[in-house]
């Protein structure tokens, strides 16, 4: 379940991703797989070539990415999570959502 965000902030990421543009969306979240873990940063785009190589290049495996018909997304947790934000510039993400 997705908690935190406002609408808007959800259709300016599917319109983002909709473009092709590597996205990110976080959020508060609960999964009982990783109780330990309060969000998730999900990193989109509808084009899988450059989505396949944004993961490369951040040492993640796109085998795990979630193609989604309209909105193929990479879930990013824990501490990849906070380093990819850092290196992504979006240190807001980690102050509104508490990650450190």
């Amino acid at each position: 379940m997705a908690f935190g965000i406002k609408r808007k902030e959800l259709v300016q990421w599917k319109e983002a991703v909709t473009r092709g543009e590597i996205a990110f969306l976080t959020h508060f979240w609960f999964d009982p797989r990783f109780p330990e873990f309060h969000s998730v940063t999900k990193v989109g785009c509808s084009d899988m070539k450059r989505l396949v190589a944004w993961c490369e290049a951040n040492g993640l495996n796109p085998r795990y990415i979630h193609d989604r018909e309209s909105f193929p997304h990479y879930d990013l947790i824990g501490p990849k999570q906070i380093e990819i934000l850092l290196k992504e510039g979006l240190g807001e993400h980690i102050e509104r959502f508490k990650l450190c």
